[in-house]
């Protein structure tokens, strides 16, 4: 007799820490601020097509206690090159915790740590009519979970469009790369990376003291419905959980394929606004509608998908801060700081 196993759709790719948004205040928008054009450097992880000579000497530094025993950190620094453009260095890390480690018998052998490591170059240009930049983000990956290592490359590539009417509008595709060294050693089982195209528009109200945002993920990706893996019946995950059964009207049909469509077509979806109420303080708040569908439980609905924060600056340091609701009860809180010499 022969069976046959399928992994879960969540876990056919590595690096997945690269989707965590690493700043305070792409958290608190939803997961991403890739189409905001503005002096912070913190928004180089969401598109390396938003750095800018507005960033030079400015060193972030972000640290999260996330769900459970999670934590991560990102530093980053920008310097400018006149003509030649500006570059940024920026470090990404994830630590998983402690482990205790046993053998197939059930013997303790030791204690050992799980991480992943990304060391990324940036440079952005603008280009001759100074209303569009581009920019590139080279990324060097290192993974080590127990005698388990990994390495690869990938790059970020964006470009980015804004105006004096505070339009900005953005394209960007990210880690595009090669897995040098797989966990296993083996070149038919190296995972994929968490590849992604990202199209984002924000613009400020006029005369009013907030901006609107929001960005479309995967691209060129349309199936992102979800299954729950503890959901064995297969029922949940879109707007309808009715079956398309032999004796159901055309009428019925009609409506389980709508529901269907418009559910996968609002997961790629984040929608955010950034309320500036003075010129040091802004408030900030996103949803993000395919990680509320994806964090839902069957029986209990909550406020998974939102996020809010706030940014504080004070002379030449800036705070921010951001929480998530990532599911019930685990939610994420980061802070950021930011210096400028």
């Amino acid at each position: 007799m022969i069976f046959r196993a399928e992994a879960q759709i969540g876990g056919n790719k590595t690096y997945r820490f690269l989707d965590i948004p690493m700043t305070a205040r792409a958290a608190a928008l939803g997961g991403n601020n890739m189409s905001i054009w503005d002096n912070d450097i913190n928004l180089i992880y969401s598109n390396p097509a938003l750095l800018s000579p507005r960033m030079v000497k400015q060193a972030a530094f972000n640290y999260c206690n996330y769900v459970g025993d999670l934590n991560f950190f990102s530093v980053a620094y920008a310097q400018d090159f006149k003509k030649k453009g500006t570059a940024a260095m920026s470090l990404q890390t994830f630590n998983y915790g402690n482990f205790v480690g046993y053998d197939a018998l059930g013997n303790k052998t030791g204690n050992f740590k799980a991480n992943d490591f990304s060391l990324n170059v940036n440079y952005a240009k603008s280009l001759a009519d100074s209303m569009f930049n581009v920019g590139l983000c080279l990324k060097t990956i290192v993974s080590q979970y127990e005698i388990y290592k990994s390495f690869g490359n990938a790059i970020d590539f964006g470009i980015t469009f804004h105006n004096k009417n505070n339009l900005v509008i953005s394209l960007v595709a990210k880690n595009v790369g090669f897995i040098w060294k797989s966990y296993s050693n083996l070149q038919s089982e190296r995972e994929k990376l968490p590849q992604t195209v990202q199209f984002g528009i924000s613009k400020k109200v006029e005369k009013a003291p907030f901006k609107l945002f929001f960005v479309y993920d995967q691209l060129l990706k349309w199936n992102l419905k979800y299954i729950s893996p503890i959901d064995t019946a297969g029922k949940q995950g879109t707007l309808n959980s009715g079956e398309i059964g032999k004796d159901s009207t055309n009428w019925q049909r009609f409506k389980v394929k709508t529901g269907g469509n418009l559910d996968n077509f609002m997961r790629h979806f984040t929608f955010g606004t950034e309320v500036v109420l003075t010129k040091n303080f802004h408030l900030r708040l996103a949803y993000n509608y395919r990680r509320q569908r994806e964090m839902t439980l069957p029986e209990r609905r909550g406020a998974n998908g939102l996020s809010f924060g706030f940014g504080l600056t004070i002379r030449r340091l800036a705070f921010s801060y951001s929480f998530t609701k990532m599911a019930f009860p685990g939610n994420s809180n980061i802070i950021g700081l930011t210096f400028k010499w």
